[in-house]
């Protein structure tokens, strides 16, 4: 095992190990990573796994993130020179694994591309150069010789419509990116302790995969026609090789459960254009923070129409990503069979996809409209290139959507604690607060109440957060905010600004006096006091977040003034 490390304010670490016959992994560990774009953060960091094969001929299995570029070109010709590689296998596009192709060609452009049709389409427009190329289909095979004989699974959504699986039948090994992944950074190269890793494989099985169940349990299908598979090769964290059954199995699991759920939301969109896929998986975050399931459907790809129609007449909610102008008729035939198929009182959202030939929103809301369906949040309209703001929007959009399509079940939910039980947890009292918080350009705040503080050494305190909260994704580990106290007697007003609805991607701070802390985030001018906070860990509550935070910063405007205090008259619901 060799590892190199660059001396940069993030960790950067390269781990090689031989994990079976003439098969080397390259992990790229990137230990401070805390976000994995705006949408997932990230408690233990993550890994980028690339994978070398000798037979008779050679293999690298996808290559890494470009932070890496020096570091793992760096280990990559300490272990063989690049123009010795036959074939690079890309199993899917999506930067963090392919960020280095371009590079990789430069060095070797004898190199054979493997990778679906969509995958090599990609491509074409990333590395802007000719490259030899295989477009693989399921069940392909190709013969690296000495036993190494690879075959091929088609794995659409997981989660990029262009992946795929590779297994080699030599060593029983198959390689999946994404799939069976997790964001977990630690020099343990398998599964070791499950314990340790299982709640990240499901947080991230619930973010990246369970939007597209119905593909998962379909390559779970295919994975099945293989031989008996001893290692999964994953693209990020450790690999799996103690626990390959249980962990596939959970989720088989899960997957099953999320294409019977009794609310489901689906969303309509096409994979290959304009900046749908990250769109389209912001609004799927914001929804799955609601508990309801989401499935994703590729317009684009190969609908069953009679299926589609299935999915959409039992969704409680629908949304749609506009295809472009001039899109094919199996998309235009597809968008028709979601139009045919909804029914009154279904929720509707629709959003442009920035590919600046989209089709107009509003006459297709119309129909909808027209139809008897109910507007779940306002059309997203993209003007210009995606910003972090316009992630956060369709996010927030996302769980407008899901609160709607679950209100019914939340006032259920509101009347089955008992009388008595309910006014006696009401008395636990609270003081009352002003969350604040800034990553980048996004923003937020929330009224808080369920604020208690944990630990003299280092001073520290618990916040509970709702899942549902738009504040919750910027309060991920490692992640600052202020606590703004208000008081007693002087709180009406902040109080009523930030308990109102906020359309989704507006600003929380319109008419309201603030002034930057040194952490960025917003203080309330008119607070009593203020703390500077850093989240140091989440513990899992159900329905809220556990956020332990420690403060290193703070000041009291009026020192004689009270923090004002929040009494409730029941105990199970705001």
């Amino acid at each position: 095992m060799v590892a190199l490390t660059e001396r940069t304010e993030k960790r950067l670490t390269i781990q090689t190990v031989e994990i079976a016959q003439q098969t080397t992994a390259i992990r790229s560990l990137d230990w401070d990573r805390d976000r994995f774009d705006i949408e997932f953060g990230l408690q233990n960091g993550t890994t980028y796994n690339s994978f070398l094969i000798r037979g008779e001929q050679t293999a690298l299995v996808d290559t890494s993130h470009e932070k890496f570029r020096q570091l793992y070109f760096d280990t990559l010709t300490g272990l063989i020179q690049p123009t010795e590689i036959d074939y690079l296998i890309i199993s899917h596009t999506e930067p963090d694994h392919s960020g280095l192709v371009k590079d990789l060609l430069s060095m070797a452009p004898e190199i054979t591309v493997v990778g679906s049709k969509v995958a090599i389409q990609f491509l074409e427009d990333f590395v802007h150069q000719p490259f030899k190329r295989r477009i693989v289909k399921n069940g392909d095979r190709l013969d690296l010789g000495n036993g190494h004989e690879f075959e091929f699974v088609i794995a659409p959504n997981l989660h990029w419509p262009d992946t795929i699986f590779s297994f080699d039948h030599k060593t029983k090994i198959l390689f999946t990116c994404d799939a069976f992944g997790l964001h977990y950074c630690s020099e343990s190269t398998f599964d070791d302790d499950l314990k340790a890793i299982e709640a990240d494989f499901r947080y991230y099985y619930d973010c990246l995969m369970g939007p597209n169940a119905r593909s998962v349990l379909s390559a779970l299908k295919r994975m099945a026609e293989l031989k008996a598979i001893d290692m999964v090769a994953t693209g990020h964290g450790p690999l799996l090789s103690h626990n390959v059954e249980e962990l596939i199995g959970r989720y088989r699991t899960w997957s099953q459960k999320q294409t019977k759920a009794e609310t489901v939301v689906g969303i309509f969109y096409v994979s290959e254009y304009g900046y749908s896929d990250r769109l389209a998986q912001a609004i799927a975050n914001g929804i799955s923070k609601t508990d309801v399931a989401v499935e994703i459907i590729d317009l684009g790809a190969e609908v069953d129409l009679q299926e589609l129609r299935e999915l959409v007449s039992r969704c409680t909610g629908i949304v749609v990503g506009m295809p472009p102008l001039s899109g094919a008729a199996s998309i235009q035939a597809a968008l028709s069979t979601v139009l045919g198929s909804a029914k009154e009182k279904q929720a509707i959202g629709i959003f442009e996809t920035g590919g600046g030939d989209d089709e107009p929103i509003d006459p297709l809301l119309s129909k909808f409209r027209n139809l008897g369906l109910i507007e779940g949040f306002p059309s997203i309209r993209i003007k210009q290139t995606p910003t972090e703001n316009t992630y956060k929007q369709c996010e927030e959009a996302g769980t407008d959507l899901g609160q709607w399509v679950t209100r019914d079940r939340s006032i259920k939910a509101m009347k089955s604690l008992g009388a008595d039980l309910d006014k006696a947890l009401g008395r636990i009292s609270g003081g009352l607060y002003i969350i604040t918080a800034k990553k980048g350009d996004v923003s937020s705040a929330m009224l808080a109440s369920w604020v208690s503080q944990a630990s003299f050494k280092p001073l520290g305190f618990s916040i509970a957060v709702a899942k549902d909260r738009a504040i919750e994704s910027l309060m991920q580990v490692g992640d600052r905010f202020v606590l703004n106290v208000l008081e007693e007697g002087n709180y009406q007003k902040l109080m009523r600004h930030f308990l109102k609805r906020f359309v989704p991607g507006a600003d929380r701070f319109e008419g309201v006096r603030t002034q930057p802390a040194e952490n960025g985030a917003p203080i309330l001018t008119d607070a009593l006091a203020y703390m500077e906070c850093e989240v140091v860990s989440r513990m899992d509550c159900n329905d809220h977040w556990a956020v332990y935070s420690n403060v290193y910063a703070g000041r009291v405007s009026k020192p004689d003034a009270l923090t004002a205090v929040h009494h409730r008259k029941v105990g199970n619901h705001y």
